[in-house]
């Protein structure tokens, strides 16, 4: 077992979202892994209001029970994956929200990306790399790209092409790698010495 953990989080909430297929996809595919525990965790599950915290984020001091909880969770983890949409040329608004309500929570992990839109979902995946990097998360070359086009029956079904079954698995090398070392990044000078 793995002293790693990483979260795969689905970005969308929408009803009859093809988000959910893809997240459980990659869920799956990591089931096989030995590198990282992952673990699927739904925004449908953490139901965060638009920013409602006074303090900024950098501050960590949270005032509200839904941002504690939120909080403890992303903690809880070395690194993410994110499972994300486009919609207008960007990520969802409930992932972007869910990014916001926290920051030191999110510095030195790592992430990867998986999106889904008619061009791949590449341009949410770029905004979301700006975004990562301001939050201090090291991201990950490796992407993976699934068209509504070619990897989705009638706009609707998955059916992911097989090649993308490989990208994971390089997403899933580099994330645990790189994982693997901003652990290392963030543990106290005392204890490194």
């Amino acid at each position: 077992m793995s002293d790693l953990k990483i979260a795969i989080i689905l970005g969308s909430t929408r009803p009859g979202r093809n988000g959910k297929a893809v997240a459980d996809w990659v869920a799956q595919l990591a089931e096989s892994r030995t590198g990282a525990d992952y673990e699927l965790v739904d925004l449908l599950d953490f139901p965060l209001p638009h920013l409602d915290e006074a303090i900024p984020p950098t501050m960590g001091q949270y005032a509200n029970e839904h941002t504690k909880a939120w909080a403890a969770k992303i903690d809880s983890y070395d690194g993410f994956i994110f499972v994300t949409p486009e919609y207008n040329h960007s990520t969802s608004g409930v992932l972007k929200n869910a990014l916001d309500y926290l920051y030191g929570e999110w510095n030195n992990k790592a992430a990867g990306f998986v999106s889904y839109g008619s061009l791949g979902g590449a341009r949410a995946i770029e905004h979301l790399r700006a975004i990562c990097s301001e939050l201090q998360i090291a991201h990950v070359r490796q992407q993976v790209s699934l068209s509504l086009f070619t990897d989705f029956e009638n706009f609707s079904v998955f059916k992911p092409a097989e090649p993308h079954h490989d990208s994971v698995q390089v997403l899933f090398d580099q994330l645990e790698s790189w994982s693997s070392a901003m652990k290392n990044v963030r543990r106290p000078a005392a204890v490194a010495a």
